[in-house]
Parts: structure tokens; C-alpha cells; sequence
């Protein structure tokens, strides 16, 4: 009897959870539905993201919002897979580079970024945040900006200016304040910088190679890697790196040294500036660009793009949500999930009052906006004019230019054969003859 009465019971609960099931599946029915995939997956993210997708779906009652979080490490392998399927979700959070390899492979519809970029205002965009979602060709976007960060020289403005230094804006003053400082016998050293086998030291060259009008691909697209700029560029870098910590430093031990003391600048991402903030330096804080011939700061951003191949319904749907999460209020919200970390693309935030009056900002006071504003001075390998070349992103998976700078770096080859080995290797990846 006990055994009768413990089946019918289960057997309710069971038709209880499937009757349930069911309702929350229709609780959507007549609405369109998308699938949001971002790789936010941090709890105190979320929980802005999913206000964010309320309070959307609060003024659009006949859109359905469902937010699929991805860890990063797993990002790439998931969209691939979603892809094969012909189940890629309508929004994606995509890094410029991966905007470019979806696009290469015609999964992003740039008619809708486009119209998207159109309705919030093009102008009110960073020149180089536009830039870097532009499509190969120039003609398009591939996403619509919603959040960036920018890397130059870090330097603390109490410990330069012990020795009198104030000013770091040429390749010459950066290298003379590190040669001042450099006391390797105490442990003490004059820049923190990259010289690992890495994307980081590549991102780190990249500035200096720029700054001396040096591009890995020219306008035509060509490998344009050995040549007189570049190699100036190298060396400068290689003649840079003796005052730097020995071995191979990449992201842990540079962001160590600076906040150590170690060093008193760094080369490194404004997400050293939560750190900063924490240690309670903030208003000690300086931010140089490396200069010669030209600015150039390193820079990225996070976009939101628009799945191809979709229905029209789904497809204006998920318009109508990153054109909303692309308002000022909203991409305030964005930002400041990681405030200082995470860079304002659209130049509206950086003069609001909800963002300048965070805590964070404001502890540092005029250089938050400072930093915003390089987003105009971003070069990047790779970005010829209006012209965003996708084989650049070839170059850089097979770690071609980071393993130049750790072989003139830490491997203190000379830079000629560098150059000349690395030019045969982006040429024979790119498949140029």
C-alpha cells in the first residue's frame, strides 16, 4: 500500500514538474525569441545583463531576451560548434578579432550592424573604436562597440619624479627615465614590459612599430614585416628590454612589478587601473603613448554583432536589443561593470555625470577621460586606412611577431635574420607568394 501510494505521489510530482515545464515554456509563446550569447559569466555581471534584458523586454513586450553565457576559454569552440549546427545565436559578444573570423566565414550580418551603427549615431563613436569592427573591406561594420580598453605606458608620478622626470612623450625620454631607475643589483628595474612568446608582447611592439609608421600588411594587403621602420622599431624595443626584468615577463609579472614598486612604469592594459585603485594610488597614476613619428596607443574593443542567415523577425528583434543596450544610459552600465578596466567606445559616456561621478573615475580625476580619449590615436597591425585585413589575424594566431620580440628580447638574436624569418613565416602563413 505504502509502495502504491509512494508511485501515485511520484507520479504527480512528475506531472506537477512537466505541467510547470510546460507553462514556462509558453509564457513566451507569440513572442519573437533570441538568444543573447556573451562571455560574461561572473555573477555580479549577470545580474547587470539580466537587469539589462528586463528592463528591455519591459518596452518591448513581444521580444523574448535569452541571455547564454559562455566562459571565454570555451567562447570560440562554442560558436564554432553552434555554427556547424545552423543554431548560432542571434546577438554575439565578440573581441574585434573574432568579429573578424566570424565575418570571414559570412556568419555576421553587417546590413544590420550597419543600420544599428546608423540609428545610434555614428559620430558619437571613437574614431578608433570604429575603426576596429570596420569589415575588410571598409565598406561595413561587423559590430556595433559597446565597451574597449587601451594599453600605452603606465608610470607612477611620485617615484619619476625623485630623478626629475616628467615628461615621457618620445621613444628617447621613455628609454632615459628607464636607464635612470635600472638598479638591477637591488632588484630594482626601469620598465615592467613584455618580452614572453605572447600576444601580449606582440600587442607591446606593435605600439613602437607603429609609432615609427611600421604596418605588418601595407595597403594592398602584402607582408610588409622586414623592413627599415620595422627593424628601427626592433631594435629600439631589444635596446629597451636591458632595463627590464630578466626572463620572460608577460602579464602576471609585469602588473607585479609596477604594483610592487619594482618598476616605476609599465607597459600594460587600463586593467591595471582597478588594481591601482584598490592599493589606493590613484591619484599617483600617469599614462604616456609611445611616440615618434607618430601616437600610437594599442588598443580593443568589445562589440555586439547580429547573426546572418536569421529570420526577418528574429533578425529586427535583435536590432531593436543592441541598438538598446547601445544607448548611452545602457552602455554606462556596460562599462562599469569593470569601471577603469573596461574603456567608454562612445565619447557621450565619458562626459556624464553617472559615469564621471562613479567612484572609481573619479578617484583619478581628469585621466579617465584622458584614456578615453587615446581611443582616437589606436593604431593596430594589420589596419591600413579604412582597410581591416583579416589575414592579420593568421599572423598573430601562429605567434609569428611575439616570438620575434622574445627571440631579439630575452634570446638576444640580432634583429636583421628576426625580421628576415619572421617576413617568410606571416608570407608563408598568409599563403603570399
Amino acid at each position: 500500500m505504502k509502495l502504491k501510494k509512494s508511485i501515485v505521489l511520484g507520479s504527480l510530482s512528475l506531472l506537477a514538474a512537466m505541467t510547470l515545464a510546460a507553462c514556462g515554456n509558453n509564457q513566451h509563446a507569440g513572442k519573437t525569441q533570441i538568444e543573447f550569447m556573451t562571455s560574461s559569466v561572473e555573477q555580479e555581471r549577470l545580474a547587470v545583463i539580466n537587469e539589462l534584458v528586463s528592463s528591455f523586454e519591459k518596452t518591448h513586450p513581444d521580444i523574448h531576451v535569452n541571455v547564454v553565457p559562455v566562459d571565454e576559454n570555451a567562447y570560440n569552440t562554442k560558436v564554432v560548434t553552434l555554427a556547424r549546427a545552423n543554431k548560432m545565436p542571434e546577438v554575439v559578444e565578440v573581441s574585434q578579432d573574432f568579429a573578424k573570423v566570424m565575418d570571414k566565414v559570412q556568419l555576421i550580418n553587417q546590413e544590420a550592424v550597419d543600420e544599428i551603427m546608423s540609428d545610434v549615431g555614428e559620430d558619437t563613436y571613437y574614431d578608433g573604436a570604429k575603426r576596429l569592427v570596420r569589415s575588410e573591406n571598409g565598406q561595413h561594420y561587423i559590430a556595433a562597440p559597446i565597451s574597449g580598453w587601451v594599453q600605452g605606458i603606465w608610470y607612477d608620478k611620485k617615484q619619476l619624479a625623485t630623478k626629475g622626470i616628467t615628461d615621457l612623450s618620445s621613444w628617447e625620454k621613455v628609454e632615459a627615465a628607464a636607464k635612470a631607475f635600472n638598479d638591477p643589483k637591488n632588484k630594482k628595474f626601469g620598465i615592467a614590459m613584455p618580452t614572453a612568446d605572447s600576444v601580449m608582447s606582440e600587442q607591446a611592439f606593435s605600439q613602437f612599430a607603429l609609432s615609427n609608421k611600421a604596418n605588418v600588411l601595407n595597403a594592398q594587403g602584402q607582408v610588409t614585416f622586414d623592413t627599415p621602420e620595422m627593424k628601427e622599431a626592433l631594435s629600439f624595443y631589444q635596446n629597451l628590454s636591458q632595463y627590464t626584468m630578466p626572463g620572460s615577463n608577460d602579464v602576471t609579472e609585469i602588473n607585479d612589478a609596477f604594483m610592487n614598486g619594482t618598476v616605476p612604469m609599465a607597459i600594460y592594459s587600463t586593467y591595471i587601473i582597478p588594481g591601482i585603485f584598490e592599493a589606493g594610488k590613484a591619484e599617483n597614476l600617469g599614462f604616456a603613448i609611445p611616440t615618434n613619428k607618430s601616437e600610437a596607443v594599442y588598443g580593443t574593443v568589445s562589440g555586439l554583432t547580429i547573426a546572418a542567415n536569421k529570420s526577418d523577425d528574429k533578425t529586427e528583434a535583435a536590432k531593436e536589443f543592441v541598438t538598446y543596450l547601445s544607448s548611452q544610459e545602457n552602455m554606462e552600465k556596460w562599462v562599469l561593470m569593470s569601471p577603469g578596466g573596461a574603456q567608454p567606445v562612445n565619447k557621450n559616456i565619458v562626459n556624464s555625470s553617472t559615469y564621471q561621478n562613479n567612484e572609481v573615475i573619479q578617484a583619478f580625476g581628469k585621466l579617465p577621460t584622458e584614456i578615453a580619449n587615446s581611443f582616437d590615436k589606436v593604431q593596430v597591425f594589420g589596419l591600413v586606412g579604412e582597410k581591416n585585413f583579416n589575414k592579420m589575424g593568421n599572423i598573430t594566431s601562429a605567434g609569428i611577431i611575439g616570438r620575434a620580440v622574445h627571440d631579439v628580447t630575452v634570446g638576444n638574436h640580432a634583429v636583421g635574420p628576426v625580421l628576415e624569418k619572421a617576413q617568410a613565416e606571416a608570407q608563408k602563413t598568409t599563403n603570399e607568394d
